[in-house]
């Protein structure tokens, strides 16, 4: 008689450390961790922080009857959380540490901007150090990543995404609210020099202000040998003013793109939790994508979780509700009662978001301070 099979109740077991991974109340497993290590940034973007003269006055002219009353007629300092708040490096190697063994396999550093934190070099290194980590990238405004570019690289960080929604120097100082595109594009040729690869730039497209761009922005990715991300304008501003009409569907900005470019979809079948749905170039050089979480949602497949730069655990972009993981570990949890809470979380992660539907409520929190 052949011996009875042995079904092991978690099938998906990590390969450094063989603990059963994080597995949410839909089957999902969760792959991919998003740390924010700092809510400061130093740009104003008009989807984000839009705080400045410009922001107000272009949602003014767009929509004259929605009150802009949430957004300054001059520059205000958002009101940052204390370093005592934010979690020190120390706690953020253990979360990644605990995370990555419980089946985390992607580290994304985010922000705010994150290279506006102290030593984040070192923290770089701490976290490529820890086993099981496959992938380690980082998202950034590009302003400053240019002087610690080769440092960052030479720590173990493997891939960095830029923000650059402009490649007019008016255009980029009225979406950032900062004369910085020289800055951002020196930092992308330091990149690539460096050996980052591959280098992924973001654009996030709003009607009526760079959207005419979507072209421009498709040959510079074909000129610079880039992967570029044209992302769907998202409810993440801290004015709260977003508006459905100043959305670029995906479906538009791709017809655009296939009206003067020869593209060529690339299957996301090896990983079906990819964002974005992607195209290269006919002739092979350059590669573009397209992120549609508003008209297009991709929950079905999400496997991604946020840590706060003050050290809450978000199980989705549009969250409304946080968990306290600082808390509880400046409350004294050890590792096992810290891994249990974050199972717990992960198990009530949402189908999910709303976005579109009568129900729906914005974050409280801006994009600065949830990390992207």
């Amino acid at each position: 008689m052949a011996p009875l099979a042995i079904h092991h109740p978690f099938p998906y077991l990590h390969p450094v450390t063989a603990r059963a991974p994080w597995i949410d109340g839909h089957g999902r497993v969760m792959r991919d961790l998003r740390v924010s290590v700092t809510d400061r940034c130093n740009f104003r973007c008009l989807y984000c922080l839009p705080e400045t003269e410009e922001a107000a006055q272009f949602y003014r002219t767009k929509f004259a009857p929605i009150s802009t009353s949430g957004l300054s007629t001059t520059l205000r300092e958002p009101i940052w959380k204390p370093r005592s708040e934010i979690l020190s490096f120390d706690e953020i190697e253990r979360i990644v540490r605990l995370a990555v063994e419980h089946g985390i396999e992607k580290i994304r550093v985010t922000g705010g901007e994150p290279m506006l934190r102290r030593g984040l070099v070192d923290l770089i290194a701490r976290l490529s150090a820890i086993p099981g980590v496959r992938d380690l990238a980082m998202t950034t405004n590009g302003f400053y990543f240019g002087d610690k570019a080769e440092a960052l690289r030479q720590a173990g960080l493997q891939r960095i995404s830029f923000s650059l929604d402009s490649l007019d120097p008016s255009n980029f100082k009225r979406m950032t609210g900062r004369d910085g595109l020289a800055d951002v594009l020196s930092s992308i040729e330091k990149a690539q020099a460096c050996g980052f690869a591959p280098v992924k730039v973001n654009a996030v497209v709003i009607r009526g202000l760079n959207d005419h761009e979507i072209p421009d922005l498709a040959r510079f990715a074909r000129s610079h040998r880039l992967t570029f991300r044209y992302i769907e304008f998202m409810p993440l501003d801290s004015g709260h003013v977003w508006q459905r009409d100043l959305v670029v569907p995906g479906r538009e900005i791709l017809s655009r793109l296939q009206s003067e470019f020869d593209l060529v979809p690339i299957s996301n079948a090896t990983n079906p939790s990819e964002t974005a749905r992607r195209w290269s170039f006919a002739d092979g050089v350059g590669e573009i994508g397209i992120i549609a979480p508003v008209t297009e949602p991709f929950c079905g497949h999400c496997n991604r979780l946020r840590i706060t730069a003050d050290g809450k655990i978000r199980t989705c972009l549009f969250s409304v509700v946080e968990h306290d993981l600082k808390a509880w570990m400046r409350g004294g949890a050890d590792d096992t009662e810290l891994a249990a809470g974050m199972r717990r979380v992960v198990l009530g992660k949402e189908l999910g978001h709303r976005i579109g539907k009568a129900d729906f409520t914005q974050p409280a929190r801006s994009m600065s301070c949830i990390g992207g």
